[in-house]
């Protein structure tokens, strides 16, 4: 059996609330789970210390019985110390611009450049 360490969602429309529970990783995410060992409040603001709450000793054990946890829940875990901090994935380049239109820019660019300079040595012949 695989073992995740995920976040199950509750709460209303427009108002999460997740569960920090160990599940089989073939159940679905908000399904049957094995143990709650936390929870999780976005709404709550990053300083507030109610935001986050985990039961550290059941996420040490789960962790050492090989629970793999998702994203999130590593971030979480990092903050407290029991896991690595995540490594941080390189951002794909889907929102620069694409070939043509980098050209496009060269091109103004070097026009705006020539026009900047032009007066610059009209004044200096003078």
């Amino acid at each position: 059996m695989s073992l995740r360490i995920r976040m199950s969602r509750g709460g209303a429309k427009k108002r999460p609330y997740y569960r920090i529970v160990v599940a089989d990783s073939r159940q679905p995410r908000d399904g049957r789970f094995i143990e709650k060992i936390g929870h999780f409040d976005p709404m709550r603001t990053k300083d507030n210390p109610e935001r986050t709450g985990i039961d550290i000793e059941r996420a040490k054990y789960w962790l050492s019985v090989g629970a793999q946890p998702s994203d999130r829940v590593t971030k979480i875990l990092a903050d407290l110390g029991l896991v690595a901090a995540p490594k941080r994935t390189e951002q794909t380049k889907q929102h620069l611009p694409k070939e043509k239109a980098q050209e496009r820019a060269a091109e103004k660019a070097e026009k705006a450049a020539a026009a900047a300079e032009a007066p610059a040595e009209e004044a200096a012949s003078e």
